[in-house]
């Protein structure tokens, strides 16, 4: 009687990583938030120790999302599989590989174990960039290479620091996947690395986050201001200069040399010329940046630079550009990236 079997065929390597892996180049994070060993490790885009000095629920709560934020391995694996826990499962994760999109995923809240086909794998190492949900706060489990032939690199991050801060717009609520805000999409083309501090409707120029980004390394700074404190009526014709002001001049204790980049609002069909509660237009919100910025430079601050909002985004220009006459699309962070990618490009970086 025959004993001879059929052997089973080899099973495809597989090695599991953690997420704080020195192997897995995560970027645009300050941290990590621990978990109980089930739910993975939160990447945290900024401390969160001081957010309490805010006084606001809501702005820890987005500090929490994972915008901007992704990790990259190099490997010759046929696939990547991910164990990760979203918040709401509002929006999509983005799998990018050797700089093109390859997979988008969206999945709801909870746990996830997700697989994706590696196009490159097997044939040659290739740059594997994972951006969790720009608009959620995604947790990681882990992360599994499997099929692969030669051990996973880590990747090496070098080139400009780019932190950016500011309201909806740098948080890009429509934008079809977190590589694809605008943020992602300018740091791409300049080879920059990003940190988005982007907060929808929580950007008023908190000290917390001044003393953030003071203390954030950084090679060039963006701060998109003006469209939450207008309309939500936070600062009068009084304060909102004198605030401007100080939030720059915080920044500049860690930064005394680096180029700063003040955005104004851009354009807000319907409330340009409408008065908030604090008595303000927004045009008149605008002129108040714009005028705290010439103030600072005529004080000696050479690095300090004024973007007009209303040259990204031209008042006849935001009906193709918005969603909802406020936020772009899709497409339109797009237009956003463009141009004012072209506007920080002409700045000189030391």
């Amino acid at each position: 009687m025959s004993t001879d079997a059929t052997p089973a065929p080899p099973q495809p390597p597989v090695e599991r990583l953690a997420p704080d892996d020195p192997r897995l180049s995560f970027d645009g994070i300050t941290g990590w938030s621990g978990g109980d060993g089930t739910a993975g490790l939160l990447p945290l885009r900024m401390p969160l120790e001081r957010l309490g000095t805010t006084l606001s629920a809501n702005l820890a709560r987005l500090a929490r999302t994972t915008a901007g934020v992704r990790f990259a391995v190099r490997t010759d694996a046929v696939s990547i599989e991910l164990e990760v826990e979203n918040g709401t499962g509002g929006s999509p994760l983005d799998v990018r590989v050797d700089g093109l999109l390859a997979h988008r995923w969206t999945g709801g809240p909870g746990r996830h174990r997700i697989t994706f086909a590696l196009p490159a794998g097997g044939a040659r190492p290739a740059e594997v960039e994972v951006w969790l949900p720009h608009l959620d706060a995604t947790r990681i489990a882990s992360v599994s290479l499997s099929g692969h032939r030669a051990p996973p690199l880590a990747v090496d991050r070098t080139g400009t620091r780019w932190v950016v801060y500011g309201s909806s717009i740098v948080h890009c609520m429509f934008a079809a996947g977190p590589s694809e805000t605008w943020p992602a999409l300018v740091a791409a083309d300049h080879g920059w690395r990003l940190r988005n501090l982007g907060l929808a409707g929580e950007a008023y120029l908190d000290p917390a986050l001044a003393r953030m980004i003071r203390d954030t390394p950084a090679d060039l700074i963006t701060l998109e201001l003006g469209i939450n404190a207008y309309i939500r009526g936070g600062f009068t014709a009084r304060t909102w200069g004198p605030a401007v002001c100080g939030f720059v001049e915080t920044v500049r204790d860690g930064h005394p040399d680096t180029p700063v980049v003040v955005l104004t609002s851009l354009a807000a069909p319907g409330r340009e010329q409408a008065v908030n509660e604090a008595g303000m237009t927004l045009v008149e919100t605008r002129a108040a940046t714009a005028e705290a910025v010439r103030v600072l430079q005529r004080l000696g601050d050479p690095a300090l630079h004024l973007v007009d909002g209303l040259t990204v985004v031209p008042v006849e220009e935001a009906g193709r550009v918005y969603a909802d006459g406020l936020h772009p699309t899709a497409e339109g962070e797009y237009v956003l990236a463009d141009r004012i990618g072209a506007a920080l490009g002409k700045i000189r970086l030391s």
